[in-house]
């Protein structure tokens, strides 16, 4: 459980905890902020997708009412109520009353709940199995913290996407916990599989409707990585239902598409998700392996130019250079790689660090204090504020 302090709107995007899974060319997932609005594509509702078309069966949107069903993700039974009930009923305040609550839940000796990636359900399920996942650890804390009077939610997390030597981007992953408000402008993130905070980007919370639409995203690529092209379609359609604007949703759906043979389909979510987010990577990437199993060499030809305007605007490939040069010793490079992040993202609080690492490797003590005392200036969570503070004492020790 990691104290963090309130952060403005950011866009979020993470790794996976079993939550969620992407497969290179076949589909690839990026997390990206909700947007308010739903733009003008060539999907203006998710009624109007186009039926799937599957070892001679035509299926179509409506048939998901009648064949998929929404999980209860935060329902309660009485058992889950008394545990509440004896380990935070008599505590006042919501801090400590959160305290006492993540030590029964995580404790071997009162509940002791186990990390399983293929742990999915309800808070319920999760209670009573003792085995969750991230989304499903995320569901029983949240039930039970909002039974225990607390202000609690989902969040996602974008985490740094990390690229080959070629410089072609993997597999993006999804990442989700449970955010808890004790007031005093301070949040609390609880996990059971923490990211450590270097790969954390950004964070933000996500409705209860949008968890269920990520359950039904979970659950369909489970169903396309074992082949049931149906099923997976069927719950990233309901998914799109319950959270249209999630852009690498359309990516997913246009994933399936392309895999039942139905390019046109296939083109058209892709589209969608750019209308939705012009810099969703995987949209674009999909669009490129699209054209070029299509032979529409001019088309894919303009979105591998916007991959690589993408990578090479992100801060995140720039650090990953630089992190690339640190495994070699070369911290020339990684000096001039972190700056170049550092540039693209000015108040990131882990790329001020890096680059003082690397002054200080370099023997320029003087710019290296500079940007670690920066980096504890913009540090949001306190865990981090403690490593660099750690190292800037090192480094003054070291004088």
């Amino acid at each position: 459980m990691v104290p963090n302090r309130l952060q403005a709107g950011v866009p979020v995007a993470a790794r996976c905890c079993g939550c969620a899974r992407s497969f290179v060319l076949l589909l690839a997932m990026l997390l990206v902020s909700a947007c308010s609005t739903l733009p003008t594509g060539p999907y203006r509702d998710v009624g109007e997708l186009p039926p799937l078309q599957w070892q001679g069966e035509t299926t179509p949107v409506a048939a998901v009412a009648d064949r998929v069903r929404d999980p209860e993700l935060l329902g309660v039974d009485d058992e889950m109520r008394e545990f509440v009930e004896r380990y935070t009923g008599s505590i006042r305040h919501k801090r400590q009353r959160l305290r006492m609550l993540h030590a029964a839940i995580k404790g071997p000796a009162t509940f002791g709940v186990q990390y399983d990636p293929e742990a999915g359900g309800g808070a319920r399920e999760v209670f009573h199995r003792g085995t969750a996942n991230c989304l499903s650890y995320a569901s029983l804390f949240i039930a039970l913290a909002r039974e225990a009077g607390l202000d609690a939610s989902y969040q996602w997390l974008e985490v740094r996407p990390s690229w080959t030597r070629q410089g072609e981007r993997v597999m993006v992953n999804l990442h989700v916990n449970a955010s808890v408000d004790t007031g005093r402008t301070e949040r609390y993130m609880v996990d059971i599989d923490p990211l450590p905070s270097r790969d954390i980007a950004g964070t933000r919370d996500i409705s209860d409707s949008e968890a269920v639409a990520l359950h039904h995203g979970n659950f369909a690529m489970q169903a396309l990585a074992a082949g049931d092209v149906l099923t997976a379609w069927l719950h990233t359609v309901r998914a799109l239902e319950l959270g249209p604007a999630q852009a690498h949703m359309w990516v997913n759906l246009g994933a399936i598409y392309r895999f039942a043979g139905q390019h046109r389909a296939a083109e058209n979510s892709y589209l969608y998700a750019l209308d939705l987010d012009p810099y969703e990577h995987s949209a674009m990437n999909n669009l490129v392996v699209l054209y070029e199993i299509e032979g529409r060499l001019d088309e894919r030809d303009h979105w591998d130019r916007r991959v690589s305007s993408y990578r090479d605007a992100n801060p995140y490939y720039h650090a990953w250079l630089a992190d690339e040069a640190v495994e070699v010793g070369d911290w020339a490079e990684a000096r001039d790689s972190y700056a170049r992040a550092l540039e693209l993202a000015p108040e990131n609080a882990r790329l001020m660090y890096s680059l003082g690492l690397a002054y200080r490797e370099l023997g320029n003590k003087r710019l290296a204090r500079r940007y670690l005392e920066q980096a504890i200036e913009f540090a949001t969570l306190f865990s981090e504020r403690e490593e660099f503070r750690v190292a800037l004492r090192s480094l003054s020790e070291g004088s």
